[in-house]
């Protein structure tokens, strides 16, 4: 496929996602909502991934005729354990998507259909090792809300509608190699809900082209990791990003991290299979990272790449099994209780490989503030750990203006220095938000990769210098911004008040001349 093909594919998959959206949503809030649309979406993604593979093998086999979709289920029911094995979940032919959609209209049934096919897909992989990856994926997929509609009927001509509309997407089939636009699809719906959804929604969604950034910084100079990490998951947009710069074959050992809102912690699990991870490539967890951490076991991490939320209260000193932490105990001191920025930052740290590197976006505060956050600057800046600071431009992200910042951090550096680097220039305006555009993106790794002065937007300090400015690492403390202003020459500036003053006199002898002939004419 061209990429103009492909582009304006995609541009048309666009105006179908937003038409869905809008026309079905109701009243439904919108946010609420994209669980139908994203819920509807895995399920048809699911369900053709299933038949797409098991076709091929049959196909590879010789049996040229075969097709999942029209097998019944006590058929399937023989290779159940195998599929399981493989996929990591069933699905009987008679609930695959297509099916299921068929029958829609005619099943006055239909939400109870729908509610005891996602029931048996989630309890196929019971007592398997995909059983975790499956489990509450479609908790948030309330097919019996009165939200949908006050009346069993209403409910299930709204499930009807989302059924065709998701079911005519033109996402292609997997054959065309086209599987990638069920992605998009993804990422366009979590972008679009974010964005409408303002600060809530924000809180879940990181702009794609700031993800790709991260992760870029991560591997810069790297054809291949073990495994790359997100404590702060979100919907897994972060890590996913590892799959395009790098290749899903090229995480050796796959996709990490956590995250504490169960509903996100959904989202992020549903992301990654419908980017075609399988389940034994990612291991996202539910659950507190700072308090309580899922993967002990599998730290150090090559590349970390993580969006936390900003300045949100966490335990702190509250709880004194914390300072013992072996992640926070080397500071000497826990973030603030009502800033835990840097005790991400640490964890961070705690599970970074020797060889590792860790690309973090910060809130601004965390680079100047005092107490508690400026001994852990110290800390980090003494052990020669930060490796640079990017400033960003504002009014990237949704639900903010506020012009964020990267902490790239390194155990393994050859200088004793930070590279401080100011890209608040670096943004195109698109609609109400700027955008960091690949142009962008490789100004910024440019400047990251060469790791020297360059007036106005790099600097390279050293640590003592720093330490010298009570560790304050904020990028304009370090990287003068250019002078945009004229220069003024006084003396030919006064020259010109002194000819103007005289054109003053002469104007105004003038006036005084034709208003005493005014007046002498009037007598």
């Amino acid at each position: 496929m061209s990429p103009s093909t492909k582009e304006s594919q995609r541009a048309e998959l666009h105006k179908m996602i937003w038409r869905i959206a809008n026309d079905l949503r109701g009243s439904v809030d919108g946010w609420d909502f994209k669980q139908y649309v994203l819920g509807f979406l895995f399920y048809r993604f699911i369900s053709e991934n299933l038949t797409a593979y098991l076709n091929a093998q049959e196909h590879e086999a010789g049996n040229v005729e075969f097709d999942y979709t029209r097998l019944s289920d006590a058929q399937a029911q023989a290779e159940w354990a195998e599929i399981v094995a493989e996929k990591g979940y069933f699905i009987f032919p008679r609930e695959l998507f297509v099916n299921v959609r068929a029958r829609a209209a005619a099943d006055e049934n239909l939400n109870e259909t729908l509610q005891r096919v996602f029931t048996n897909i989630e309890g196929s992989a019971v007592g398997t090792e995909s059983e975790g990856d499956l489990k509450g994926l479609f908790d948030d997929l309330d097919v019996n809300s009165s939200k949908l509609g006050p009346t069993v009927a209403k409910r299930n001509e709204k499930l009807v509608k989302l059924l065709d509309a998701i079911g005519d997407l033109p996402l292609g089939s997997f054959s065309d190699n086209t599987i990638d636009l069920f992605g998009d699809a993804y990422e366009y719906l979590m972008q679009m809900y974010a964005s409408q959804a303002g600060k809530s929604g924000g809180e879940y969604y990181t702009p794609q082209e700031v993800s790709e950034l991260l992760a870029r910084i991560t591997v810069l100079g790297k054809t291949e990791v073990n495994k790359v990490y997100d404590p702060a998951a979100g919907s897994g947009s972060l890590l996913l990003k590892f799959a395009k710069v790098l290749g899903k074959e090229n995480v050796r050992q796959g996709f990490y991290g956590q995250e504490i809102n169960l509903t996100t912690y959904n989202l992020a699990r549903i992301n990654m299979f419908l980017h075609d991870v399988n389940f034994e490539q990612f291991h996202i967890a539910h659950g507190d990272t700072l308090i309580d951490p899922a993967h002990w076991d599998d730290e150090p991490f090559e590349a970390i790449v993580s969006n936390p939320p900003y300045s949100i209260k966490w335990d702190g000193d509250a709880n004194p099994l914390l300072i013992n932490d072996p992640r926070y105990a080397p500071a000497g001191v826990l973030a603030p209780k009502s800033k835990a920025d840097l005790a991400f930052t640490m964890h961070i740290l705690s599970w970074l490989a020797v060889d590792g590197t860790a690309a973090i976006v910060e809130f601004p505060g965390v680079l100047y503030r005092g107490g508690a956050e400026r001994k852990i600057r110290q800390y980090l800046i003494d052990n020669n750990y930060v490796d640079a600071v990017i400033q960003l431009p504002s009014d990237l992200f949704f639900g903010t203006t506020i012009a964020t910042c990267i902490i790239v951090l390194k155990k393994s550096k050859a200088d004793n220095a930070v590279l401080f680097i100011d890209a608040s220039g670096e943004f195109t305006r698109v609609g109400n938000k700027n955008k960091l555009t690949e142009a962008h993106q490789q100004v910024v790794l440019d400047r990251y990769a060469a790791r020297e002065d360059v007036p106005h937007l790099a600097r390279l300090v050293p640590n003592g210098d720093i330490a010298a400015n009570d560790y304050n690492i904020a990028v304009s403390s370090y990287v003068e911004a250019e002078d945009t202003r004229v220069a003024v020459d006084i003396t030919e500036l006064n020259a010109g008040i002194a000819r103007i003053v005289a054109r003053q006199a002469e104007l105004r002898t003038s006036i005084d001349a034709i208003v005493a002939d005014l007046e002498g004419s009037d007598t």
